[in-house]
């Protein structure tokens, strides 16, 4: 009884944290309460019969394997238990969602036992995560004119499974719930810091908020006020969700405020309300849809125009708003699902329709989007067992096809890789496509996650459609702490047999590797035509285009190779007039904001759409710096059209690079990378021939919008300001105040710096390396005046630096070097005024191991500028993360306060930054 005498301790453990026992997924620990429950006379055999009833994760959990067999044991009449009759053991068996519980429902229902079969088949007629492996095996029963097989298939192709699913409520009543006054990041729902917990979602729940215990109290004391509406979590005058798609973002606000998914699963909870000024982020929204939620556009604050149709501004030239209908906590209102309308009382308030479309109204219907992906898939494979038509059930895809309008790149790469659409239409934006994915990523504090995910969806191998998959340790390599101990092993183990490429190997084979996972990406991505699916919000390659999604989207591309998501609308991104030469192409990206948002009057039009960036001339790694930043622009996606001989270099970049990756003995054995370099080879070989040239929108495509960046205007570096003094708080930690460096006038002190993250490449590290010679030139000695902490990217940039030269260079400068023979077992939590040489990965810019000090103004070169994230506010100052190029943040360190012009100009005299020259070739065809 040793395993379960030690699950008793932990239950005891998590009562001092306010927990229930933690939810069972282990073989062993189910096997002892089985045997518990069987001994009538064992003391705990009360509660072992409710940790078996209520406390067993589903899907294919070894504990869902143990359990699935009892309860057979039980139907047959093998073991007895008054408390689990063989209708409740049916009952339990509905609940498990695949897997070990399907085997056992087709053992039954394709067994000799007449009523037992019917019993079994009923079961399994509200089933959909079927596998290769159970379809086959009503395919072989069906042939061999089995009734049960018949009667299961032909429900299958009629999908009765979601047919006789109860419709959603025509009227739901809200009550409302500010959660934050402007943009709210997904940090607030699930801050990085906690990441580690993601997978125990009734602690991680404890966070919600930030582990505000009163905002929390708040909460709960309007629940109890009206225990009979659904809680709608706002984010007044701003935009829910932006940073990251965060599934434990939407999961944490559905455990607090969401609709329990099975009495017998413990702390799932599902259809969150969740509603912003300014709508949902897309990618959080797409992880609202997996869980069968309600993700509303409020508009309830507006920009005021005058009489000619301009936008009315105030003395500081921004735009003057009006409330149009208050959304105040404690505010009831009424959702109503067939008009598609908001009503307070009887009063219409907003048109809601774009939340209800009929593929969302079917996602919320069965409880989630898995149901419907699988659901469509097992109908369409029982349909072709059959010989018959797909019968349809399932709202139509939405097909938009404009006759002489030419298409946009997303377009085209959408089109050449859909499934199921009407055969030979071409598709524009506004269609419904599934879609197969090429390459699919994973990263560490959302792998857990997914890797439940695929368990609970009966998933145990990757889709063979898939080219390649990745599985990154890069948000949790600063610190080797006991949490990365006990979690990344397991991650990597289970990913790795899953057939995904695993930064960590399970046998020790190869030394563990923590890239970042959007550079392992950027460089595994060898096709300007494929599209990447990747759990995190800046997965946006420089080749294809790339989704950031939530860790079950992630799953269900792994499992089933496929993506299910309207064609987006595409802004199209050209540049004009010459680069100075002292500037970096850092600044270009950041001016690109600045610049739209002045075009277009203050409004993003980049939000909710493809950037399709016409950047021509800049290989992967330095374009990757655009695409990344995009997110930032709050835009869907990006796509980077190119010339064919930079597209060449970039392939032959990416082609090296995973060379050595399976030098390093990182290939599997379905010589996944192997088929990578392949891959690049071919599409070299087109490129050259011109058989097939670079991806190119045409001439004639419809865009929502043309942005023109001119270069010209570019004149000194820009900064990416949080405003955390902004009056209005909806204004503070956005990412649209962009500043040029003199409004800091060269006085703005800076306590820290950061040179890392996604954004930089191996060109930053070399032009760190050069500034410092360059300053000891200058000054006769580099002297930190505050804090610099460097991170590359990558194993690959470390070993191609030593190589050439430039690491020895930050090693002479250096009062700190990574030793991954001997990582960090502690987060730091002050700093020195030197220069820390950081080991690969995220490092201060994902925030969940370390930090700055706090109220800290912070100098970097990450993406994160967000509340609490990279610096937390201290009593006496707010934290703030400015975020620039690295010959900016290298500076800063060295002054201690942000530099004028002429300190930068002289500082970077000489260095070879990284330059942009637009292309002076027609990039349309």
């Amino acid at each position: 009884m040793t395993t379960y005498k030690d699950y008793l301790k932990e239950i005891e453990d998590r009562k001092g944290q306010g927990l229930h026992p933690k939810p069972i997924d282990g073989a062993e620990l189910l096997s002892e309460i089985i045997a518990q429950i069987k001994d009538v006379d064992n003391a705990f055999r009360e509660d072992s019969l409710n940790f078996f009833i209520y406390n067993v994760l589903p899907g294919t959990t070894s504990a869902a394997s143990v359990k699935a067999k009892f309860l057979k044991e039980i139907i047959l009449g093998e073991s007895v238990v008054k408390e689990i009759t063989p209708a409740f053991a049916f009952e339990q068996l509905s609940h498990m969602k695949g897997g070990p519980s399907i085997e056992v429902l087709l053992d039954l229902a394709l067994g000799e036992d007449e009523a037992l079969a019917n019993q079994a088949a009923e079961v399994l007629k509200t089933q959909v995560f079927l596998y290769e492996a159970d379809t086959a095996r009503l395919e072989k029963a069906f042939k061999a004119g089995n009734a049960i097989a018949i009667d299961l298939l032909e429900s299958y192709a009629k999908a009765e499974f979601f047919t006789k699913l109860p419709d959603i409520d025509e009227k739901i009543d809200v009550v409302t719930f500010i959660a934050g006054v402007g943009d709210i990041s997904t940090d607030l729902l699930s801050p990085g810091g906690d990441a580690h917990s993601r997978s125990d979602r009734e602690l991680h729940g404890q966070c919600l908020f930030e582990h505000n215990k009163e905002q929390q109290a708040e909460l709960k004391a309007l629940q109890a006020q009206h225990p009979d509406k659904r809680v709608m979590l706002i984010a007044e005058k701003g935009t829910m969700g932006v940073g990251s798609s965060r599934m434990s973002g939407v999961n944490n606000v559905a455990l607090w405020t969401g609709i329990k998914a099975s009495p017998y699963v413990p702390f799932i909870n599902i259809a969150p309300v969740i509603a912003g000024t300014n709508g949902i982020s897309p990618i959080f929204l797409t992880t609202v849809g997996v869980t069968g939620g309600i993700g509303l556009d409020l508009k309830n604050w507006v920009q005021q125009k005058d009489a000619e149709g301009n936008t009315i501004r105030d003395e500081e030239g921004e735009p003057i708003l009006k409330e149009e209908y208050s959304v105040a906590t404690g505010t009831v209102l009424t959702i109503n699902t067939k008009e598609k309308k908001l009503y307070n009382g009887d009063t219409e308030l907003k048109d809601i329709s774009a939340a209800f479309t009929p593929q969302k109204m079917e996602f919320m219907k069965a409880g989630g989007s898995y149901a419907v992906v699988f659901g469509k898939k097992l109908q369409t494979i029982a349909s072709k067992i059959l010989g018959i038509d797909i019968v349809p059930v399932y709202a139509p895809s939405k097909e938009i096809s404009i006759e002489g309008q030419g298409l946009t790149a997303v377009e085209k790469i959408f089109n050449k890789n859909a499934v199921g659409t009407t055969p030979g239409k071409v598709l524009h934006a506004g269609s419904d496509v599934r879609v197969e994915v090429n390459i699919v990523g994973s990263q560490d504090t959302t792998g857990l996650m997914t890797s439940q995910e695929l368990e609970m969806m009966a998933a145990t191998v990757i889709s063979p459609i898939v080219d390649g998959a990745y599985q990154s340790g890069c948000h949790t390599a600063s610190v080797w702490d006991n949490k990365s101990k006990a979690n990344i092993p397991r991650l990597m183990s289970f990913m790795n047999d899953f057939g995904l490429i695993t930064g960590r190997d399970p046998k020790g084979k190869y030394f563990p590797m923590t890239d970042v996972i959007h550079k392992v990406l950027n460089d595994i991505t060898v096709g300007d035509w494929d599209i990447i699916i990747g759990g995190d919000s800046h997965t946006r390659m420089s080749k294809g285009v790339a989704f950031g999604a939530d860790s079950g989207t992630v799953a269900l591309a792994l499992a089933t190779g496929e993506a299910s998501m309207p064609i987006p609308q595409s802004v199209k991104v050209t540049f004009k007039g010459e680069m100075k030469s002292y500037m970096d192409f850092r600044d270009v990206v950041h001016a690109t904001q600045q610049q739209m948002l002045k075009q277009f009057g203050g409004e993003n039009v980049f939000q909710g759409r493809i950037i399709e960036v016409h950047i021509g001339t800049l290989t992967a790694d330095q374009a990757f710096t655009f695409t990344d930043w995009t997110a930032e622009m709050k835009a869907k996606a990006s796509i980077c059209i190119s010339e064919d001989e930079t597209l060449i270099e970039s392939l032959e970049i990416a082609k090296g690079r995973i060379q050595i990756m399976i030098d390093k003995g990182m290939d599997n054995a379905n010589q996944v990378l192997k088929g990578l370099v392949d891959k690049a080879e071919t599409r070299i070989i087109e490129l050259k021939t011109g058989i097939k040239p670079a991806l190119r929108p045409d001439t004639n495509a419809k865009y929502e919008a043309e942005v023109v960046v001119d270069l010209d205007q570019i004149v000194e570096p820009m900064i990416a300001d949080p405003d955390v003094n902004n009056d209005d708080v909806s204004k503070r930690y956005t990412h649209d105040v962009i500043r040029p460096l003199s409004f800091y006038g060269g006085t703005k002190q800076v306590d820290l710096g950061f040179v890392g993250s996604c954004m930089v490449h191996k060109g930053d590290m070399k032009i760190l390396a050069q500034m410092l010679k360059n300053i000891e030139r200058q000054k006769g000695k580099v002297e930190f005046k505050a804090p610099l902490v460097v991170a590359p990217p990558t194993y690959n940039i470390v070993d191609e630096l030593k190589a050439e030269g430039d690491w020895e260079v930050l090693q002479k400068y250096s009062g700190f070097e990574f030793d991954d023979n001997d990582p960090k077992a502690v987060a730091r939590t002050g700093y020195e005024n030197m220069l820390y040489l950081e080991r690969p990965g995220c490092n201060l810019c994902m925030g969940n191991q370390e930090k700055a000090e706090p109220g800290d103004t912070v100098m970097a070169t990450s993406t994160r500028l967000f509340q609490g994230r990279v610096v937390k506010d201290s009593g006496e100052k707010k934290g703030e993360s400015l975020l620039s190029s690295t010959p900016v943040v290298v500076l800063s360190t060295i002054l201690g306060r942000t530099p004028n012009l002429a300190e930068y100009q002289e500082a970077v005299e000489g260095i070879n930054l990284t330059k942009f020259k637009p292309s002076s070739k027609l990039l349309s065809i």
